[in-house]
């Protein structure tokens, strides 16, 4: 295993090292601005502009190569319900008057974007259509040899 431009790379080419490489830097990442994703001074949506702009992208970088499977999923749901439980903190119950701790699902309603899985598939589908019309660029300036 080693580091190649900032990707973690194995002799079986496992994506599960990659992933655990990269939600380290975001465990990093998260602590750096912890402060600001449990401050009661900034409003939500500067805490979610946040999240996008400086922990997302630690996370998702070369995501376009990963083949994902069913436990690299819900380790990177378990990351994004992490940082958004300290974004929007705990709820007070209606009935009851006490506060708890919001569930996944509510989370998901309030964030209201695509989860990381979501944007890895996307992002997955847009390097394949780039090679795929990069590929027919190259035929049409007759770069590729046809067998």
């Amino acid at each position: 295993m080693f580091q190649y431009l900032g990707t973690t790379l194995t002799n079986q080419n496992s994506i599960q090292e990659e992933i655990k490489s990269r939600l380290n830097s975001r465990n990093a990442c998260c602590h750096s601005v912890q402060n600001l994703l449990s401050s009661s001074l900034l409003s939500k949506n500067l805490k979610i502009k946040i999240y996008r702009t400086i922990i997302l992208p630690v996370v998702l970088c070369g995501c376009e190569t990963w083949s994902i499977t069913l436990r690299e999923e819900r380790r990177l749901r378990v990351f994004e319900n992490m940082v958004l439980k300290r974004i929007f903190v705990s709820k007070r119950d209606e009935v009851t008057g006490e506060w708890r701790k919001l569930h996944n699902e509510e989370l998901n309603d309030l964030y209201c974007s695509p989860n990381t899985v979501r944007m890895t598939k996307s992002r997955r589908m847009g390097l394949a259509g780039h090679v795929a019309l990069w590929g027919q660029e190259r035929r049409k300036q007759g770069f590729c040899v046809e067998n």
